[in-house]
């Protein structure tokens, strides 16, 4: 089986021949005679002659040229990137000593029917440090200082958390004796309510950490004290700027508890919980993961001292949002690191530079060009002769399959004592599979001609995927359209999203502030003097489906009923893989009845899709509105499935 052969020009013979007819007439009016028997048309059919079979062999370059002939122009294949997500190291008791889960630790999702666990490793170190409380205090709303409660409690005292009748702002403060940046704290509550107490599941209460930044709110892992209303445990997750501070001339790793507004239709606090007894101790802590496999302390190769050499790394292609790979020379001089740059063009010849393909994982050094006046330059140093050459740092893998739901990475592939389960507790985002040639055949010329400026709206969303490879799609919205006033742009970025059979949650869909930075902060540098960049995300439509099936005789029901859904959510995804095509719901195209119907007829099982219903949702408040026969999207804006209904009736 011969593998198809790229078509870089369809042109032929006869198309040929007729574009020099119409160039003719158009520059040599007073060339009439344009029959087969004018020498200078049989001229013309022979010149056309020679180009077709010029076209022919030009199309059956392989890719492998190809690639080449892009990498001349400046386009490399952009890597693949790879999920990210934080992982929460769960102790099998409370922290007595401190723990060091390194860099490079391994977890991993749980095997699954025939498929092969997905391998995360850790970005980072992470250090898990025991805690105590040390001190307990008290605030009312308005308040200057804070009271002191801790000896109170000591003595047996019951002790009021807030005000008799708690109001906003009113505020629980706890110390821990050291800061614990990044833990998971458990504090054990030992308490109650006098009278009517506030809904254990919506409490009007918050959580907080002293941070270098100010007051950070904390998520809630566990509250089985339902906001303080009885005796049970809470764990909180520290963010990882947690800080000593000092509060009213007391210095300690400060967390809090500060009442709030209710929730719409949540009743308020009408009485302070009284606390009878509280501690608090660390039982685990978070630190960032990446789909990827790092590999450290990789000899590459011994230098033979001359320009231009390169060396192959074992593994590839090299992971793109990483960070920068390590390079070190070692000599008799001991080990020095080298520097990784784009290009050679402004490297000295004692620059330590080198050059990374990260697609064939080849490790290049600067070349020794003759120059017109017959000299020669080295551009960037050259190692010594028999001078070792180590990668100390670089990761592998990645790509879409990286982008679990939460809850998936479970399992602890290395060892690490006193270490009972590991948990993200946020899905895995970012992963995004590595650029096909065919999508660097329309970026090329994109970037050739805008030569890395962005001036058009092309211009602008090849530039946005350059910066940000980890986003699944950009939209950029110019000047006149969907709301953009004359000097703006609008670009909006939807990232890569944890893969559940479809079933998105909105917050899956809002790309992370630091993505948005950096793609901000890439177009005000390459954009037009003047004109107003903003990035964001774009407006989602939500749209739910309720469906009446029968099924075919001796089908499932719940294996049909599951099909469909999987069909109706991939259909109505804004993600790369859904959609008609596959290339996630278009901006703007609204949904139509008859679209979902012919998409369920595909499902195998189903006889006849007996009933189909429409309904626009908002996927923020879950306000659903009444049954239309299609829902129109703004300009520019995306689906999203919001709790389709699928019925199975049996033939």
């Amino acid at each position: 089986m011969s593998l198809p052969l790229p078509n870089l020009d369809d042109r032929r013979f006869d198309d040929l021949v007729a574009d020099a007819r119409r160039l003719i007439m158009q520059r040599c009016p007073e060339w009439t005679d344009r029959g087969p028997a004018d020498p200078g048309i049989t001229l013309v059919e022979a010149v056309a002659f020679l180009t077709d079979q010029l076209l022919y062999r030009l199309n059956r370059v392989p890719d492998r040229l190809f690639v080449r002939f892009l990498d001349l122009i400046g386009v490399r294949l952009i890597p693949a990137t790879a999920a990210r997500a934080t992982v929460t190291f769960w102790l099998a008791t409370a922290a007595r000593a401190p723990l060091v889960v390194p860099t490079g630790t391994l977890v991993a999702t749980q095997r699954t029917g025939g498929e092969a666990p997905l391998v995360f490793s850790t970005g980072a170190e992470l250090e898990v440090t025991p805690c105590a409380l040390s001190s307990l205090r008290t605030r009312s709303a308005g308040a200057g200082e804070s009271v002191e409660q801790t000896q109170r409690l000591e003595l047996g005292t019951p002790v009021p958390a807030f005000s008799a009748v708690p109001v906003p702002d009113d505020t629980l403060l706890l110390g821990v004796d050291v800061e614990v940046p990044s833990a998971a704290v458990r504090i054990d509550f030992e308490g109650r309510v006098e009278g009517i107490g506030v809904n254990p599941v919506h409490p009007p209460l918050v959580w907080e950490a002293s941070c270098a930044d100010g007051w950070i709110e904390c998520a809630v892992g566990l509250d089985e004290t339902g906001g303080l209303n009885r005796p049970g445990a809470i764990i909180l997750h520290v963010p990882p700027g947690h800080r000593q501070s000092l509060v009213d001339g007391q210095l300690a790793g400060w967390l809090r508890a500060r009442v709030v507004d209710p929730a719409e239709g949540q009743p308020p606090y009408h009485t302070s919980p009284l606390i009878e007894g509280i501690a608090a101790s660390t039982v685990g802590g978070t630190v960032e993961v990446f789909h990827a496999e790092v590999i450290d302390g990789e000899a590459v190769g011994t230098s033979d001292g001359t320009p231009g050499q390169w060396f192959a790394l074992s593994r590839s292609p090299v992971l793109a949002g990483f960070g920068a790979p390590t390079l070190q020379i070692g000599s008799d001089r001991g080990w020095r690191d080298w520097i990784q740059v784009e290009h050679f063009a402004d490297s000295a010849p004692t620059d330590r530079h080198f050059l990374l393909d990260a697609l064939s994982g080849r490790v290049l050094f600067g070349p020794l060009v003759r120059q017109p006046d017959g000299s020669t330059r080295q551009y960037g140093a050259v190692p010594e002769r028999g001078a070792v050459v180590r990668m100390l740092r670089y990761a592998v893998g990645g790509g879409s399959h990286g982008n679990v739901a939460a809850g998936e990475i479970r399992a602890l592939r290395s060892s690490i004592p006193f270490v009972s389960a590991v948990e993200n507790r946020q899905p895995a985002q970012g992963g995004v599979d590595a650029e096909t040639l065919e999508q660097a055949k329309v970026r090329g010329p994109l970037l050739l001609r805008s030569r890395n400026r962005a001036v058009t709206a092309e211009d602008y969303e090849a530039i946005t995927r350059e910066a940000a490879p980890e986003v699944s799609r950009v939209r950029c919205v110019v000047a006149g359209e969907a709301g953009v006033h004359a000097g703006q742009v609008r670009v909006l970025v939807v990232p890569a999203a944890p893969d559940r059979r479809g079933h998105l949650r909105l917050e899956d869909l809002i790309p992370a502030e630091d993505t948005l930075a950096r793609i901000a902060e890439r177009l005000r540098q390459v954009g037009v003097l003047g004109v107003q960049v903003m990035v964001e995300p774009p407006l989602y439509r939500g749209v739910t489906t309720v469906a009446r099936l029968v099924a075919r005789p001796r089908t499932d029901a719940e294996r049909l009923r599951k099909d469909s859904l999987a069909v109706l959510y991939r259909l109505l995804s804004p993600l790369p893989g859904g959609g008609p095509e596959g290339h996630g719901w278009p901006f703007g195209r609204p949904v139509q009845v008859g679209e979902v119907f012919a998409a369920l007829e595909t499902v195998r099982g189903v006889d006849l899709v007996e009933d189909l219903r429409l309904f626009a949702a908002n996927p923020v408040t879950g306000t659903r509105g009444s049954e239309v026969g299609r829902v129109d999207l703004e300009p520019h804006s995306l689906v999203f499935s919001f709790e389709h209904q699928v019925r199975i009736e049996a033939n």
